[in-house]
């Protein structure tokens, strides 16, 4: 078994998977705290393992993908400890199989890098991949299989956020998709324009691209608004919300 690990500036998501088949047999998430020390993120992570019946000496190894530099060696040092052997970090020097084409390729976050090699390997090229989390990030994987970069925008949660500390008369409120459109309450407006406008935000997103690149695409989206957003689009998308993991598993294969 292989033990995955996205840290992300939400949640942390925790995978395992079984290292012939690449099934998961196990997907969790705890949140992200950078006060946390390696022995709280390893209880955390033990306590996972214990729920699914697995126990630490069943894994061959393990792999890390952070976007959260402050959390990171924490994160990697409990795994470490579970394990009781080094696990493969992604970052600079690993082998992907991707055609990076940005102005430094260094720069490429992990979890963009992670969803790109799992994109490909899912759906192929060309390829828009869409991660909507703290922030909604938009991927761009041209017919000659190169990743030509893409947008990052406020995502579902921070939007909202910033429109009710900058707004005094409106609530805080669960992001939920409304009963109808055109709402005549408060909240329902909220949360018909947190919901639907972000979905509008997509098609737009997109249909600017495929102008742009002069073709259309593949379009994957995954993280933890895209089940919420993502069916009410107008284009139909497909929706993969174990993306990253399955990534991560290609490239533990990868660099083992």
């Amino acid at each position: 078994m292989i033990l995955a690990l996205d840290v992300g500036n939400t949640n942390i998501v925790v995978g395992g998977m079984d290292e012939k088949s690449g099934n998961i047999i196990f997907e969790r998430r705890i949140h992200t705290d950078s006060q946390l020390t390696s022995t709280e993120y390893a209880i955390s992570i033990k306590t996972i393992m214990d729920i699914h019946g697995v126990k630490p000496e069943q894994f061959e190894g393990g792999i890390l993908s952070s976007s959260v530099p402050q959390v990171t060696r924490q994160v990697r040092n409990a795994a470490e400890i579970i394990l009781n052997k080094s696990i493969i970090e992604v970052g600079p020097g690993c082998k992907t199989g991707v055609d990076i084409k940005i102005d430094d390729p260094s720069a490429l976050g992990p979890d963009l890098l992670v969803g790109a090699v799992a994109g490909l390997a899912e759906y192929g090229s060309p390829l828009l991949i869409i991660d909507m989390g703290t922030a909604t990030t938009i991927s761009v994987i041209n017919n000659q299989r190169r990743f030509m970069g893409g947008m990052i925008l406020p995502g579902v949660k921070v939007a909202l956020n910033g429109l009710t500390a900058h707004a005094a008369h409106l609530p805080q409120i669960a992001i939920e998709l409304p009963k109808k459109l055109i709402n005549g309450t408060t909240v329902g407006a909220m949360q018909s324009g947190s919901i639907y406008g972000h979905a509008s935000c997509i098609d737009g997103m997109v249909e600017r691209i495929w102008e742009d690149l002069g073709y259309e695409t593949e379009v994957v989206c995954t993280g933890g608004f895209a089940k919420l957003v993502i069916p009410c689009c107008k284009h139909k998308f497909h929706v993969d919300s174990q993306l990253l993991i399955k990534g991560l598993k290609i490239l533990y294969d990868k660099n083992k």
